[in-house]
């Protein structure tokens, strides 16, 4: 008997135990973060960027259209939360949006939005659309062609960027504006700013860094250092040069005798 209950004792603690260790296995196992989605823009809407002037001052830059990709339309939401004013500023677009940015370039307190927006001809070509807002108005400010030189060269992947409040642009040289142009390796960079509610535009980069240029310049000066060695080797043969005088021949006179 005491055998049977010392088995029995044995078998209720075996059974307790995988009780146990079963309880252990079916605990749920903490979830991992579910990772940050990017927000989806739903159709009709392309693009989406939200700038925050100033507490309460913010403007929603939004594309949207069904149907071409190269073009369609653009608003600008401004929220005035503070005064709880709402206005829409809206226009068509051709091309899209890259980027957007907001400015003061002027000082006068009213923020400026930049749209830079990227189409296709034959080349990548930029274009801005700018805005200054005062109060409740929006300004369309008329943002400055490339100019003849400013253009020489120019194959489009422009670059933009906010610094020191005005708006610069770069863009990389080519050694011409046909399809089979090839980039030269410099770039053109040029400031613009804001004056009158109209761009002024002033060249940064110099032309001269051009690597065609460089490379000119360097067979430029090849060719008169050769130039300068070969007047120098010249002037030194000539100096080394010696004339002798022409050798005096003395002639002999005959005596004659005289017949005694």
């Amino acid at each position: 008997m005491k055998i049977r209950h010392g088995f029995s004792l044995l078998l209720l603690i075996a059974v307790g135990l995988i009780s146990a260790c079963s309880n252990d296995a079916k605990k749920p196992v903490a979830a991992s973060a579910p990772a940050l989605k990017k927000p989806v823009i739903m159709d009709p809407f392309r693009y989406h960027k939200l700038i925050e002037v100033s507490p309460g001052q913010d403007y929603d830059i939004l594309s949207w259209g069904r149907g071409s990709t190269k073009t369609g339309a653009f608003m600008i939401l401004h929220s005035d939360s503070m005064a709880a004013k709402y206005t829409t500023t809206s226009g068509d677009l051709n091309g899209s949006i890259i980027d957007v940015y907001n400015s003061d370039m002027d000082l006068d307190g009213n923020p400026e939005i930049l749209i830079q927006v990227k189409g296709k001809d034959t080349v990548n070509y930029t274009t801005i659309y700018a805005f200054e807002f005062g109060g409740e108005k929006a300004r369309k400010l008329d943002f400055p062609k490339l100019t003849k030189s400013q253009k020489k060269g120019y194959r489009g992947d422009d670059n933009f960027y906010i610094k020191d409040g005005a708006l610069i642009r770069e863009f990389p040289i080519y050694d011409g504006n046909s399809a089979e142009a090839r980039p030269t390796g410099a770039k053109r960079q040029l400031q613009y700013g804001l004056r009158n509610n109209e761009f002024t535009v002033k060249q940064l980069s110099k032309d001269s860094t051009n690597v065609s240029d460089t490379k000119a310049a360097v067979t430029a000066s090849a060719q008169t250092v050769k130039t300068q060695e070969k007047h120098a080797s010249s002037k030194k043969h000539t100096r080394a040069k010696k004339h002798t005088p022409a050798k005096k021949h003395k002639k002999k006179h005959r005596r004659h005798r005289s017949d005694d």
